[in-house]
């Protein structure tokens, strides 16, 4: 029996339709109805995904048949398809915050005055930043970056907050008064919760899809 066949048994056994299939993977029916005809095979993410929603095994899936040596090929071709994209994924991701983090530090100090202070901390210290952090986090959380490990983030966010404070405000009175200023640690918690915040709330999201 080939990798079609086992699917294609193992989606009537768990009484599920082809649509129904499509739904929760984020395909189209065509593409349910492809894999278990072999006229293409499934990428590892879907062949996992499959596995928990008929509540059968991966080896009940992939071992045993000729056919599974070529298809085992693909699905090590199709792993390193996605850890790569996987990888592009997060480089652009943390680019392009600290793309954000690093906009706001350059309009502190080469677009505002010092009249312009209280507006400056009113847009990017306290909207800017941290509904970017919630965002990003927001992002990680639902794509489960780092697995584990992505409730570390929240840290990292509230350490980059409270950079960016220490990096204008008291960078700025510390020029201008000649003197040294540690840094406020209490805005790490501030911007660890709103991270947190945005972590919880995708992986709850993540996992309702998930349970569909």
């Amino acid at each position: 029996m080939g990798i079609g066949s086992k699917i294609k048994n193992a989606r009537l056994n768990a009484n599920f339709t082809q649509e129904q299939v499509a739904e929760v993977l984020g395909v189209s029916r065509q593409t349910v109805s492809n894999w278990e005809n072999e006229k293409t095979y499934p990428d590892i993410i879907s062949v996992v995904k499959m596995s928990d929603l008929y509540h059968i095994s991966l080896d009940h899936l992939l071992k045993e048949e000729k056919t599974v040596p070529n298809y085992l090929d693909y699905l090590e071709e199709s792993t390193n398809t996605v850890k790569s994209n996987d990888r592009k994924a997060k480089i652009t991701f943390i680019s392009v915050y600290l793309a954000i983090w690093a906009f706001a530090i350059i309009v502190f100090w080469f677009f505002t005055s010092g009249s312009d202070a209280m507006g400056y901390s009113l847009m990017f210290l306290w909207v800017l930043l941290p509904v970017s952090t919630f965002i990003f986090s927001l992002m990680i959380g639902r794509n489960n970056y780092w697995g584990n490990q992505k409730w570390v983030s929240a840290i990292v966010f509230g350490v980059m907050y409270m950079l960016a404070e220490y990096a204008t405000f008291s960078a700025a009175n510390m020029v201008a008064f000649h003197k040294f200023n540690m840094p406020e640690f209490g805005m790490i918690v501030g911007g660890a919760v709103i991270s947190a915040i945005g972590i919880a709330i995708g992986s709850a999201a993540r996992r309702m899809k998930q349970s569909r």
